[in-house]
């Protein structure tokens, strides 16, 4: 349902962003636009909703034109990387200062000789004399002049925001709150409380997890200000909502810096996991490459979460869409070293871009596919140059990659460079889909490939020969497929709480009883933002591990529907039941059972979800017409061989449309290379499902020359195996340390 109103589906990426609106008839209607041009609009995503409103420079968005607009953005996460958040002081009990520093002692490159720790988001930190034992005793009464002193300083020195990490605070937080009291009563603008933030044991990754909320809810709060300012949402009454890393939406009074790091990314896996479903796939591998990075991510019938991660350096304890993420994306830059090819991690971005951009940026990834082929510049929108109304520029990336195969020197051609490069960047993706399912137990050749993001549809087809996948996916929005997952998400509400409480009958009550408490909490927040409390669904999940080890399970405790009674739904609990469903998950997990051990409940997630559009996909009658000829014809250049093809536009297609490879399929935002030994149909509901109709040839023996390409492709591979070993002899260092001291 529309209410009459235009509704807007915005992903702010780092290079474009992406807006679907629903127009009061419930069409839907797209828009790409470049993230960052100063000289032309002041916010990407407003600019892209005045487009789909036909509204020219300064003209008022009509009063009651628009309802909603969901909303994901990568505002805090590159503030976050580029260390541009607020300056931030951070509180702790005497003597750990340097604990957040010291972190977990852990080794981010196993062999690195010289550690470079990345840089602290406090800029300050001040001690107060205050102590609680892990069993509740206080040590030290906290000192209320020392903390009033100390604030005093932090707000005279022009600090804005306060982070406040005492030990054993998520279950003893009294400290911590009268500290915070006073800080919000001498008006600190932002005041981040450990206990309030990231309830959870763990001094270090709840201490990070509030400084991260310190340090970026301000310039969050900043934007948001910025877009309901540019969208006049006083007069115009249109309701902000911004999708959180959990992968469920929020008011926008509501959103905080602690959820907003995948924020983009999460609203991806939503639609990566229902557009699979809808098209009848119930195991889809996500692959979403945009212009910066590419995100991978597993479902299985669950969305997978994680409540601890580490993203540019910082541990954060705060649920999140499980998503591993590697720079290699459309505007990475090729490197070449004077022995192999390097693609990335640096990014051309959205300025200057890639070579072909027109503003004198260097060669990328897009570059490659355009040199190769695979990029055809009649069919891109002129938008590029200084005045955003020329066409890609082939003619540069040309002279660009003879010049490098100059340098190179060893006989390739500029289109042989090209193909190495894009090689190495299909290799480091896959290594990326390795990580999040065949080294967690997962078969990924039983998976769908769901491929989206403005880059993916010209590598589909090469990734998912580097894993022995047979199908791939394309949804009709893949292009946009993040925006289009911020119509289909719900809304939710999370909160957590710390047990470390063995498995057993008096557990279960204590369970009951915290949801029973918290529940209340995450309902009532979802109610008010206008979502009925029958059409609720109330999750309570249980983290789970075997006493003496770090890793805890999520293992789903009870569900409580609409306002139903949590106590009465806790009476499904039993012990049996939660310790078998943990085995189960250890099993697949880790390969192992250890029946020797207690099983620990290590703390409580409880979440309301509700408020999701309810978008059915119309399904289109078979195609009577056959399929028509080709737009044109062309040629490309893809591992190591040329390959004549045949140019579709995606109006061309019906249902039930075959094209064989190799070809290009032309859509909106996106192109589709449909590589030699593969086969692409259009389903009756707009899908494009590509399968490899031809057996991949068994590979051989490379040889011994080195091969400047094979050389980074290996050196990556070996580089892979390290790390997973040394994954695994971490793991159990830290579980034989923990028997150790126990």
């Amino acid at each position: 349902m529309t209410n009459g109103l235009w509704n807007f589906w915005v992903d702010r990426g780092g290079t474009f962003t992406d807006v679907i609106g629903r127009a009061p008839d419930g069409t839907l209607h797209s828009a790409k636009v470049l993230s960052e041009n100063v000289s032309s609009y002041r916010d990407a995503a407003v600019h892209g909703i005045r487009q789909l409103l036909g509204l020219g420079a300064g003209e008022p968005i009509a009063e009651g034109s628009i309802g909603e607009v969901r909303m994901g953005t990568t505002v805090a996460t590159n503030a976050l990387l580029e260390r541009r958040g607020e300056r931030t002081a951070l509180i702790t009990t005497r003597g750990f200062r340097d604990a957040l520093r010291i972190g977990y002692q852990a080794r981010p490159d196993i062999f690195a000789r010289r550690i470079v720790k990345p840089d602290q988001l406090y800029s300050r930190v001040e001690e107060i004399g205050e102590r609680i034992l892990a069993d509740g005793t206080v040590e030290l009464t906290v000192d209320i002049d020392e903390a009033r002193r100390a604030l005093e300083a932090i707000h005279a020195d022009g600090f804005k925001s306060v982070a406040i990490v005492f030990m054993h605070a998520y279950r003893y937080p009294q400290h911590e709150a009268a500290v915070a009291e006073i800080a919000r009563s001498m008006r600190f603008p932002q005041v981040s409380v450990s206990h309030e933030v990231s309830p959870l044991v763990k001094l270090v990754g709840r201490g990070d997890t509030t400084v991260v909320d310190a340090y970026l809810s301000p310039i969050l709060g900043r934007y948001v200000s910025q877009v309901e300012e540019e969208l006049q949402v006083e007069r115009t009454g249109a309701r902000v909502k911004f999708m959180m890393s959990s992968g469920g939406l929020t008011a926008a009074s509501l959103f905080q810096g602690k959820d907003a790091i995948l924020s983009g990314p999460a609203g991806g896996v939503v639609a990566m996991a229902r557009t699979g479903v809808a098209a009848g796939f119930g195991k889809v591998i996500g692959f979403d490459m945009g212009g910066t990075s590419t995100d991978v991510t597993h479902f299985d019938g669950v969305f997978e979460r994680t409540l601890e991660t580490e993203v540019a350096g910082v541990r954060m304890r705060s649920p999140m869409m499980l998503i591993h993420t590697v720079a290699a994306g459309g505007g990475s830059i090729l490197h070449y070293d004077g022995a192999r090819f390097r693609v990335g991690p640096d990014s051309a971005g959205a300025n200057p871009g890639p070579a072909c951009y027109r503003q004198g940026g260097p060669l990328a990834v897009t570059d490659a596919n355009l040199m190769v082929g695979k990029l055809v510049p009649e069919y891109f929108p002129a938008i590029f140059g200084p005045q955003q109304n020329e066409p890609l520029d082939a003619a540069t990336v040309r002279e660009k990659f003879a010049a490098l195969a100059s340098d190179i020197g060893d006989g390739r051609t500029p289109e042989e460079v090209a193909d190495g490069f894009l090689q190495i960047a299909v290799a480091n993706m896959a290594e990326a889909i390795k990580k999040i399912s065949v080294q967690r137990g997962y078969d990924v050749t039983r998976y769908v490939l769901n491929a989206f993001g403005g880059a993916s549809g010209q590598h589909a087809c090469l990734v998912a020969d580097a894993l022995s996948m047979k199908t791939v996916l394309i949804h009709p929005f893949s292009g946009l497929l993040s925006a289009y997952g911020m119509g289909l998400a719900d809304i939710r509400a999370v909160r957590q709480r710390a047990l470390e409480a063995p498995l057993d009958a008096a557990v279960l009550q204590t369970i009951a009883d915290i949801a029973a408490e918290i529940g209340a909490e995450v309902r009532a927040e979802i109610v008010g933002q206008r979502i009925d409390a029958a059409s609720l669904t109330t999750h309570i999940t249980a983290h789970i591990r075997y006493s003496g080890t770090d890793t805890a399970l999520d293992i789903p405790a009870f569900t409580a529907a609409g306002t139903e009674d949590i106590g009465s739904a806790a009476r499904s609990m039993s012990v049996g039941a939660l310790q078998s469903a943990f085995e189960d998950a250890h099993r697949s997990r880790f390969g192992f059972i250890d029946r020797t051990k207690t099983l620990i409940v290590e703390a409580l997630s409880v979440e309301a979800v509700g408020g999701g559009a309810n978008l059915e996909e119309k399904e289109f009658p078979e195609a009577n017409a056959p399929l028509a000829e080709p737009r044109r014809r062309t040629r490309f250049f893809s591992a190591g061989a040329w390959h004549h093809a045949a140019v579709y536009t995606r109006d061309q297609l019906g249902s039930g449309h075959v094209i064989n490879g190799p070809a290009l399929l032309i859509e909106d935002h996106q192109t589709v290379v449909i590589e030699d030994g593969w086969r692409a149909e259009l389903t009756t509901r707009d899908h494009l499902v590509l399968e490899r109709a031809v057996p991949l040839p068994k590979r051989s023996a490379i040889g011994t020359h080195a091969d400047p390409v094979m050389l980074e492709i290996f050196n990556n591979l070996f580089m892979s195996i390290a790390e997973q070993m040394g994954a695994g002899s971490r793991s159990e260092e830290r579980r034989v340390g923990k028997e150790c001291r126990s």
